[in-house]
């Protein structure tokens, strides 16, 4: 599973973990992606989108038509 969030684009980011000894070792930081079920209306139908926490709460706010729109205005298939 990609850890990308198909609203924001939101991806892992890296450095390095760094210990007590300042021994420093590769490292990536995840987003919170989850995977949630809407009901989207205009095509009658479910839609599975995978979506970063603060995502989440932006289709709450947005509602899931316009969301649905920016995601396909990236290029992704909904």
């Amino acid at each position: 599973m990609s850890r990308r969030c198909q609203l924001t684009g939101r991806e892992p980011g890296f450095g390095n973990a760094i210990s007590h000894s300042h021994r420093r070792t590769p490292r990536r930081w995840d987003p919170n992606i989850q995977s949630k079920r809407y009901w989207f209306a205009a095509e009658n139908r479910f839609v599975r989108l995978k979506l970063s926490t603060d995502a989440i709460r932006t289709v709450d706010r947005i509602g899931v038509e316009a969301a649905v729109v920016r995601i396909r205005a990236r290029g992704e298939k909904v």
